[in-house]
Formats: structure tokens, C-alpha cells, sequence
């Protein structure tokens, strides 16, 4: 078997695995904050914040999967 070949199969189930990956953990981080602020109100602001930047680094690997997939997808 040929390597673009091999890649053209294994390419969209790492994707597809990557991507849901990354929905569960947003999911779970989301749940988790909105949990966090429905428990202490006052925190909100920090919790958002790392929230936030939880959420930016997740969806970043979500991203440099998209961008290898179309480096090395061709």
C-alpha cells in the first residue's frame, strides 16, 4: 500500500476523532464553568476568564489538525 493512499484513509478518521475530541472537551468545560458560576456567582468573572482561555487552547487543536490535514491531505 502507498503512503498517499494509507493517508487518504487514515486522514479523515483522525479528523473525525480530533474534532469530537475537541467538542467533548468544550462540552465538558463549558458544563463545568456554568456549574462553577451556578455555585459561586461572584467568581464569575475569573471563571469565564479561564474558561476562556481553556476554550482557546482546545479549539487550537482542533485547528492545527485542520491545518495538517491540508499540508499533508493533498
Amino acid at each position: 500500500m502507498d503512503n498517499s493512499i494509507a493517508l487518504a484513509f487514515s486522514m479523515p478518521i483522525a479528523l473525525g476523532l480530533a474534532c469530537l475530541g475537541c467538542g467533548l472537551g468544550l462540552g465538558m468545560a463549558v458544563s463545568s464553568a456554568m456549574e462553577a458560576i451556578g455555585r459561586q456567582p461572584d467568581a464569575s468573572t475569573k471563571i469565564m476568564i479561564n474558561m476562556a482561555t481553556g476554550c482557546a487552547f482546545i479549539e487550537a487543536i482542533a485547528i492545527y489538525v485542520f491545518v495538517f490535514a491540508f499540508i499533508y491531505g493533498k
